[in-house]
């Protein structure tokens, strides 16, 4: 194991770089079609009232939730080749979890250009990952986050001072799809009163809100106690985990060779970590062991100069 990604891709030919980045509508239109018509299918079925049906509620709200990933991929416009696809994959995955596509694109494009930096690095706002174990519990229960994203979506719909990793081009159309958002879920919950009806609280916000500790402690994985360094292969983690669970996570469990080759399409991503996988620092094997780890480090309460780190 030697050098940085920087190295590891200045070394790869250049037909094998245009390989890895060649997109294709197939794979995603398969992938989504499967996800969104499994959500679909779960929803028909606790609509129904079948036998025993609060038990769907988990998996329905993990489905919802992971949606995160398939927004992800879409943000970077690589999840299809037609642009448009890609564009509604956003909006309907950002409709499901309060997020704004503009905005996100904003954000998280200013996450892969200050990756682990604790000055600009807008995923470290705030004071970061969770350092305590109240801190710990209190993120798991995905609360801050869902409250997280209604502020943002009132601010941007208020047109309140923008941080500063969203280019003014881009402050109209932020704007203007918080205030889409805010009215389609006005409408939504205007239609279930008048209706009657509590189908929308049990096929899409209970399940979303037991479903988010999930990708809580998913999410903690890509970068929790990474090195603060500029190597991606350093500063990212790649869980090694099952084929299920890099399905429904759209293969972002390859998270470091992402964030060393973001414009590799998802379904590309097996190839590259082939490649990576000799030059790669900071893994986990499976998301209970990266767990358990992070939790066995936790104190009470915080510890002056407590070191934010984490070896293979």
């Amino acid at each position: 194991m030697s050098g940085d990604h920087r190295a590891f891709l200045s070394a790869l030919p250049a037909d094998t770089r245009a390989a890895l980045c060649r997109t294709a509508d197939g794979p995603a239109l398969r992938r989504a079609a499967v996800h969104l018509g499994l959500i679909l299918a779960l929803g028909w079925t606790i609509a129904a009232g079948v036998p025993y049906w609060p038990l769907l509620l988990l998996p329905q709200g993990v489905l919802i939730v992971f949606l995160f990933t398939a927004l992800h991929e879409a943000i970077h416009r690589t999840a299809f080749a037609t642009r448009w696809l890609n564009d509604a994959l956003v909006w309907i995955a950002g409709a499901a979890l309060l997020i704004g596509p503009d905005w996100f694109r904003a954000f998280h494009f200013a996450h892969h250009r200050h990756t682990q930096d604790p000055d600009h690095d807008p995923e470290l706002a705030g004071g970061g990952k969770p350092d305590t174990w109240p801190a710990f519990l209190w993120h798991l229960t995905g609360l801050p986050v869902w409250w997280g994203s209604a502020r943002v979506l009132w601010r941007n719909a208020t047109g309140a001072a923008p941080e500063a990793f969203v280019p003014p081009r881009a402050l109209p159309r932020i704007r203007a799809e918080a205030r889409s958002l805010l009215a389609l879920y006005a409408l939504l919950a205007a239609g279930s009163f008048a209706a009657g009806s509590g189908l929308l609280l049990w096929l899409w916000i209970v399940p979303a809100l037991l479903g988010q500790p999930v990708l809580r402690l998913y999410l903690l994985a890509e970068h929790g106690r990474c090195p603060m360094v500029a190597d991606m292969f350093a500063n990212s983690r790649t869980t090694f985990t099952t084929a299920t669970v890099r399905w429904i996570a759209w293969n972002m469990p390859y998270h470091a060779e992402h964030h060393a080759f973001p414009a590799v399409p998802f379904h590309r991503l097996p190839e590259l970590h082939r490649l990576t996988r000799p030059h790669l620092k900071t893994t986990e094997t499976g998301y209970a062991r990266f767990a358990a780890r992070y939790a066995a480090a936790l104190p009470l309460e915080p510890e002056d100069g407590r070191q934010d780190a984490v070896s293979r």
